[in-house]
């Protein structure tokens, strides 16, 4: 069984480094590109689903990955949304950095609930069986792997892809693309 979680193509606000979290921001021009070389980078193995956040970044990186690999309908999931960041959403990250140095952001969704409903996620669409391709977003998805795996996952990159096979009940993640 193979997992292919892919973080959505760039948005304006990725550009502009500005804390994104629940706000739907769409793609641009250069996302979608990079969805397109996503989608053909893993049209070279057979993928069963596709699943993907809500948010419109990620649904439609899934929808652009989903034309190159086959007829393959995406499926959505409010577990795999990103982490609320309450007041910090649409600052600047380096401003937030500043204001918040403890990332204890107003408002925000706690780290554990996020890793909790992502893990399950995940673990979820593993226990399937089928290989499937999940688009999802930075902070969900190395949340994510760091639990399922035991190891610190560092930052995810627009476009980049992170499979994660499962042997018995052992996870393992391997970085690919970006």
């Amino acid at each position: 069984m193979s997992l292919a979680l892919v973080r959505h193509g760039r948005t304006e606000w990725n550009r502009a480094r500005r804390m994104q979290g629940r706000t739907d921001v769409p793609l641009d021009g250069y996302g979608r590109a990079q969805a397109d070389a996503t989608g053909r980078a893993l049209s070279v193995a057979v993928w069963h689903r596709i699943v993907a956040s809500p948010l419109g970044r990620a649904r439609e990186t899934a929808e652009i990955i989903s034309d190159c690999v086959g007829d393959v309908a995406v499926e959505l999931d409010d577990a795999l949304v990103e982490r609320g960041y309450g007041e910090a959403e649409g600052v600047a990250v380096a401003e937030a950095h500043e204001r918040w140095p403890d990332e204890d952001f107003p408002g925000a969704e706690p780290i554990v609930d996020v890793v909790s409903r992502g893990a399950a996620a995940v673990r979820a669409l593993a226990e399937d069986g089928r290989s499937a391709i999940v688009v999802a977003h930075g902070t969900l998805i190395r949340l994510t792997v760091s639990e399922l795996t035991g190891q610190d996952c560092p930052r995810i990159l627009n476009g980049e892809v992170v499979l994660l096979t499962r042997e018995g009940d052992a996870f393992a993640a391997r970085r690919v693309g970006g």
